[in-house]
């Protein structure tokens, strides 16, 4: 039996497509349905809190890159930053909500982007936690010494959903004849982008390695209806038997089941049982609070952010704000893609010091997930 080696991300990659969108520029940009400005635009950017954003989609509605193209260029990054050859890698994960095509999955599509030869893949469809699925695929194989080097890789090409085109002619109007809050909402807040970590069996010959102390994910999907969704009606969503695949393509998309929604009055009640997930952690000492140097949590608008602190404040698992970081504000909401951008950003803002200690947290509303990631920062040799 092989030893359990420690895990290291000696490595990170970011890649966001084009020029930052403003919020004057991004409905011009990603286009007026039925040619009216939306009601809710203004308000949804009060409540995300995001300023600027990015696109692999050009305002005439001329992709720049594919998905897979989006989380090549990450992996090819990370790749520089562990200072490690795209040859020598033997495991990689992918993560999405949605890939390029139906069949076969992102990790086959991303794998071929990068060229590389034989080694093994995994790919995983969810909506933000797929990040952490796919990180903790390498994170095993390189843990039981089945890898030497494995990269998780998550990206979204969120603004091809977002197009006129998956609108109009769709039952997805309210009666004033206004794309419905459900799914305009999600215009106003995702973008494109991605992010990859590099895992190895020993820490980077330079600079500041991560060693992965462990990595938890908790599904609720047995308590909760989908949050976030598409490929149903929002009235057949907990019916898979009502999905698009049953109607089939067309008859779907005029019924208005192909667009990306989400239910606001569901995500109130999933965010209070993330925010329970997490203190039963913090009881049970998986998690201590008073340890955590830098807390990264994704999350999809400032609002959010405020109601999390809010339920966290009087009790004993709040961690100081002055700890926490998040990019959201200047690169957008990159759904799964998200926690690696904000990790590879950490290190250009902070400096990361060995013995230090890291948190990541994704929670994900598609149908109430939230997964944990606890990293320890050392040296070239190791050491804390």
């Amino acid at each position: 039996m092989r030893p359990i080696q420690p895990v290291y991300i000696s490595g990170t990659g970011a890649f966001l497509p084009g020029a930052p969108i403003s919020n004057d520029q991004m409905e011009d940009h990603i286009g007026r349905v039925h040619g009216r400005a939306a009601t809710v635009g203004r308000r949804a950017l009060r409540w995300n809190g995001i300023e600027t954003r990015h696109y692999a989609v050009a305002a005439d509605g001329t992709p720049s890159h594919s998905n897979a193209e989006l989380a090549a260029e990450a992996v090819r990054r990370a790749a520089d930053s562990a200072a490690v050859a795209l040859n020598q890698l033997q495991h990689l994960a992918a993560a999405t909500t949605q890939g390029d095509l139906l069949v076969p999955g992102h990790a086959a599509q991303l794998h071929a982007e990068l060229g590389c030869g034989p080694l093994e893949i995994a790919s995983f469809q969810s909506v933000c936690g797929s990040a952490l699925m796919a990180a903790k695929s390498g994170f095993q194989a390189v843990r039981t010494g089945e890898a030497r080097q494995a990269c998780a890789a998550a990206s979204e090409l969120s603004s091809r959903w977002f197009r006129p085109s998956f609108f109009e002619g769709a039952d997805l109007t309210g009666r004033k004849g206004h794309v419905v809050l459900e799914a305009e909402y999600l215009r106003w807040t995702l973008s494109d982008g991605g992010g990859a970590i590099w895992m190895a069996d020993t820490p980077a010959r330079n600079g500041v390695s991560l060693r992965i102390d462990w990595i938890d994910i908790i599904s609720l999907a047995h308590q909760f209806d989908p949050c976030m969704w598409a490929g149903a009606r929002k009235a057949d969503r907990h019916d898979l038997k009502q999905s698009w695949s049953f109607s089939g393509p067309k008859a779907a998309f005029e019924a208005g089941a192909i667009a990306l929604q989400q239910d606001f009055t569901l995500l109130k009640a999933i965010i209070r049982a993330w925010v329970g997930v997490y203190l039963q952690k913090v009881d049970e000492g998986r998690i201590d609070p008073a340890s955590i140097d830098h807390l990264l949590v994704h999350y999809s608008a400032q609002s959010l952010r405020e109601e999390i602190i809010s339920l966290l404040e009087n009790t004993g698992g709040m961690i100081d704000e002055a700890r926490w970081f998040n990019n959201l504000k200047t690169v957008g909401n990159t759904g799964s893609a998200s926690i690696w951008i904000m990790l590879d950003a950490l290190f250009g803002a902070r400096d990361v010091k060995p013995g230090e200690r890291l948190l990541a947290i994704v929670p994900e509303s598609g149908r109430g997930l939230v997964g944990f990631m606890q990293m320890t920062a050392v040296g070239p040799d190791g050491d804390v």
